[in-house]
C-alpha cells in the first residue's frame, strides 16, 4: 500500500511538473510525436520518424537537420520555404525531400490543422532540429 501511495503522489508531481510544458507547446500550436528511431546499416547513421501537427496559421521557423527530411503531408495543407526556392505548399498526399542541412520552416496556411509524416534520415547523436536564426 506504501508504494502505491508513494507512486501515485511521484505521478502528480510529474503532471504538475510536465503540465505547464505541454500547456506550452499547445500554446504555440505545433505538436511532434515520436514515432520510431532505428538505427541503420551505414555506420552513424539513423532513421526517425515523427508526426508534425500545425495549428491554422501556425509556422515552425527556419531549421535545420543533421541529414535529409523526406515529408509527406497527412492532412490539411502546408507551406514550406525550402532555401532560397520560392515557398510550395503541398496537400494531404503530397511529397517533399529537404537536402541535409538545408535552411527551411513551414507553416499552416489553411483553416484545419495540417499534419506531415517526417522521415529523417540522420547522423545519430546529433540534435535533430537547429534553430536558425
Amino acid at each position: 500500500m506504501k508504494k502505491l501511495q508513494i507512486s501515485a503522489m511521484a505521478a502528480l508531481v510529474a503532471g504538475a511538473i510536465l503540465a505547464p510544458l505541454g500547456a506550452q507547446a499547445q500554446q504555440n500550436g505545433v505538436t511532434r510525436t515520436d514515432l520510431q528511431r532505428h538505427d541503420l546499416s551505414a555506420s552513424g547513421r539513423e532513421a526517425i520518424q515523427v508526426r508534425v501537427d500545425l495549428a491554422p496559421g501556425v509556422a515552425f521557423g527556419k531549421h535545420t537537420h543533421p541529414g535529409e527530411e523526406i515529408i509527406y503531408v497527412v492532412e490539411g495543407q502546408l507551406e514550406y520555404q525550402v532555401g532560397d526556392q520560392p515557398p510550395v505548399t503541398l496537400k494531404a498526399g503530397d511529397v517533399l525531400f529537404i537536402p541535409a542541412g538545408t535552411v527551411h520552416s513551414a507553416r499552416n496556411p489553411g483553416s484545419v490543422k495540417g499534419s506531415e509524416l517526417a522521415t529523417y534520415i540522420v547522423e545519430k547523436g546529433k540534435p535533430l532540429v537547429t534553430l536558425v536564426k
